[in-house]
């Protein structure tokens, strides 16, 4: 197999991946705006923000971490750091580098211990940031689409 092929193969793989996550969030969202933002919740509310903020941050990890590596290795195209991927995306006018930056900020704070108090914050945040991480998903996905990478 060639390099190509593989890295195809890997890309279409985790594209797979990426729909499935992306149909976990689409519906932890619309349960999560049912219940709104608000100072208190009860333990089936928090049950269903941790579900999303859990999605939300396994679905850029994998839009992060693997598709846009994937499609940078496939381009054959230098982006060593995070931003570096970002701004060459943003070139690629397939996301701003700046949604990319605040999306993958928003994961590491979910990902790291974050203070009771900031929670409704975080549950707006999440909100506001999986409208686009799905919309720049869908712009990605119009991309490998139109450049035959799969």
């Amino acid at each position: 197999m060639k390099v190509g092929a593989f890295f195809a193969e890997e890309l279409t793989e985790d594209l797979s991946r990426l729909d499935r996550s992306v149909e976990m969030i689409r519906y932890s969202l619309q349960q999560c705006r049912k219940i709104g933002i608000k100072k208190d919740y009860s333990l089936e509310e928090l049950d269903r923000f941790e579900s999303l903020t859990s999605r939300f941050a396994r679905t850029s990890d994998i839009y992060t971490q693997k598709v846009i590596k994937g499609i940078i290795l496939i381009l054959r195209e230098e982006a060593n750091t995070f931003i570096d991927r970002a701004n060459l995306f943003e070139k690629l006018e397939i996301a701003s580098a700046e949604d990319l930056k605040l999306i993958r900020d928003l994961r590491n704070e979910i990902s790291h211990d974050y203070k009771v108090d900031d929670i409704a914050e975080i549950f707006e945040a999440v909100i506001e940031y999986c409208d686009k991480l799905i919309e720049v998903i869908d712009k990605t996905k119009v991309f490998v689409s139109a450049k035959n990478l799969v």
